[in-house]
């Protein structure tokens, strides 16, 4: 047994920077993609509110339709967000199935009756969102906030197409990077020098499998304290 594969990635640099990112983009993608999703959903579950059938539609369209990775890249580019902070968060904000279970929740959560009681004393419709309708739908928040922070956590692929500076890597693609670096440094040995060569592709080997520790222990961690909601929440998508 032995921690050399720890050693060599946690006395890289990039690893802290990389961690320091992700956790920046987790944080800030959850919070815009669980409010988005929430104000949406409930919009959208309003019987009263105008074209909602029109607009539901136009998302649905999109789960089967993609304009695809080209026209995405032109699109960000355009709104100035290349190599930034948004171009990870924002293109992946809104999940339409997400939406559909946010707004099937609300639709047989939240009764009719009780927004006009609300309206009756004098509730807003922000105020009544806010004071009644959220901390009725603690299951289904916090089931958003899971799906996002796992999704957020893993993604690579929008900052390895969106991103140039290296400074502003995530984890997994700082990752992705050292095993790449470490492969290659290992088929670069001499065939000629055995040993170095079985040493080589053991550090290689090493360094991977930590890798795959360091990469899923965060969220290891932090499953077993939301696993009570994460039980309540499954079963929102599972009925609806």
């Amino acid at each position: 047994m032995t921690l050399e594969g720890y050693q060599r990635i946690f006395a890289d640099s990039r690893i802290w920077n990389g961690l320091g990112n992700t956790l920046i983009y987790t944080v800030l993608g959850t919070a815009i993609s669980v409010t988005t999703i929430l104000c949406g959903a409930y919009a959208l579950s309003r019987k009263d509110m105008p074209g909602r059938k029109i607009l539901m539609l136009l998302f649905v369209i999109t789960m089967f339709f993609d304009g695809g990775l080209i026209t995405k890249y032109l699109v960000v580019r355009d709104l100035g967000m290349l190599n930034t902070v948004w171009a990870v968060v924002l293109p992946g904000a809104v999940g339409v199935w997400n939406l559909i279970i946010a707004r099937s929740f609300f639709e047989h959560t939240i009764p009719n009756e009780l927004r006009e009681a609300a309206q009756m004393d004098g509730a807003t419709d922000f105020k009544f969102f806010f004071k009644m309708v959220l901390p009725l739908s603690k299951p289904l928040i916090m089931l958003m906030i899971m799906i996002h922070v796992v999704a957020q956590w893993n993604s690579f692929f929008d900052a390895l197409i969106f991103l140039n500076d290296d400074s502003k890597y995530p984890l997994q693609l700082v990752l992705r990077n050292i095993l790449i670096q470490s492969d290659v440094s290992s088929t670069g040995t001499t065939g000629g020098d055995i040993q170095s060569y079985a040493a080589a592709q053991r550090i290689a080997e090493l360094t991977k499998y930590a890798m795959i520790v360091v990469s899923s222990l965060p969220l290891m961690i932090a499953l077993p304290f939301m696993q009570k909601h994460f039980t309540k929440g499954a079963m929102i998508g599972a009925v609806k």
